[in-house]
């Protein structure tokens, strides 16, 4: 037997325990219709039922709740207590339930979980051309970085491939990772060679660095076939900070061109030296591949062309 309470009767804790939800509901529908066959037959239950119910009640509760006379019943000063109270709970869970039922009928907005910086300096300044060529088309964007899980209830996920993605996971490729040195445009001349000297670094140029990217000077090196001379180098938490230090002057980052290409086209940053691709690119991770005609193929699609 499953009880609602805990405890030996008459302790302190079984005058607080919860009466029968199904007494409480054969009640409820006889303090109603005021006649336990019309309630009976609400409920779709034999008058016994409902009558065997409503004393068990009262035993339980140690009062009359109604008073029957004349085939009738009527309520007592208990019974209205009690009534009241089980009329507003059923009220509250009817409503609960519609609630429920409502918010399950309607699709989920998809998820959309994008690197931080990238995020904030790429994909929300296009996000209104989005949102003007598929009007309706909701989606939720958040910020996150590194391993995620679509349990978790990312639908979609643009992540570089610097680590091991969810096993099963569908990726899109969406573009290949292009590096570059970048600084302030007035800086240029201080700390890079001029153009006929290959616009190399000179070591006069303090180098940033980040610690969400600690390998980025050297890929770059690599990539573009550039030593890195001896340089003061400051580190910051997070490429969005480095990037933030170039443009207030504090010395040369490693910018990737999807997340300092406005800067560069606004005339707030620039990059002497070019970009070079470092061998990694951006994906678009799903649980399975996108279909023709869905949300996550316009998303799919729209991305590339933005890339």
């Amino acid at each position: 037997m499953i009880a609602d309470g805990i405890g030996e009767p008459g302790s302190p804790t079984d005058s607080a325990r919860l009466p029968s939800l199904v007494a409480l509901r054969c009640f409820e529908a006889a303090a109603r219709l005021e006649n336990f066959s019309r309630a009976a037959d609400a409920l779709h239950l034999t008058h016994g039922a409902v009558s065997r119910a409503v004393r068990l009640l009262e035993d339980d509760l140690g009062v009359a709740l109604f008073e029957r006379r004349n085939r009738r019943v009527h309520l007592t000063e208990a019974g209205r207590t009690l009534a009241h109270a089980v009329r507003e709970g059923l009220t509250l869970m009817r409503q609960a339930a519609h609630t429920l039922r409502q918010q399950a009928r309607q699709p989920r907005t998809p998820v959309l979980s994008c690197e931080p910086t990238l995020l904030m300096r790429w994909l929300i300044p296009r996000w209104p051309d989005f949102q003007a060529r598929h009007p309706g088309m909701d989606m939720h964007l958040v910020a996150g970085g590194g391993p995620f899980a679509f349990e978790a209830g990312i639908d979609l996920a643009i992540r570089r491939d610097d680590f091991a993605w969810p096993a099963g996971a569908h990726a899109d490729a969406l573009f290949a990772e292009r590096v570059g040195p970048v600084c302030r445009p007035d800086r240029v001349a201080s700390w890079f060679g001029n153009a006929r000297q290959g616009a190399r670094l000179r070591a006069a140029a303090p180098r940033l660095h980040t610690r969400t990217r600690p390998d980025a000077w050297t890929a770059w090196s690599a990539a573009a076939g550039q030593a890195l001379p001896a340089a003061r180098e400051q580190t910051f938490e997070h490429f969005y900070f480095s990037l933030q230090a170039a443009v207030a002057g504090l010395g040369v980052a490693v910018g990737p061109w999807q997340l300092v290409r406005d800067d560069v086209a606004a005339g707030v940053l620039a990059a002497p030296a070019g970009f070079v691709e470092d061998g990694s690119r951006y994906c678009l991770l799903s649980p399975a591949a996108p279909a023709d005609g869905s949300p996550q193929r316009a998303l799919l699609d729209w991305l590339r062309a933005n890339g």
